[in-house]
């Protein structure tokens, strides 16, 4: 395994871990780590698929990125408005 490849498991198992505690009910879609953790993993993976220039995943992996990122914020600032 390359440094390429250990980036890229690594992005990938933190999207899966994240999508397995959604799907098991541990890690809910309105809790603030959710969109956090998809954000960290997609960010990961589109750098590992940058560094070996696949463009399809780098677009697909920066748009998850962007999306879990705005959810995010949405979270946040959804939370400190009801506080």
């Amino acid at each position: 395994m390359n440094s390429n490849d250990i980036i890229g498991a690594t992005g990938v198992f933190i999207l899966l871990v994240t999508y397995f505690f959604n799907l098991v009910g541990k890690l809910p879609s309105n809790n603030k780590w959710y969109p956090a953790l998809n954000a960290i993993g997609a960010a990961i993976a589109g750098v590992a698929s940058y560094l070996i220039g696949y463009w399809p995943f780098v677009i697909l992996e920066a748009t998850w990125t962007i999306i879990s990122v705005i959810g995010w914020m949405n979270l946040v600032k959804s939370n400190a408005n009801k506080a």
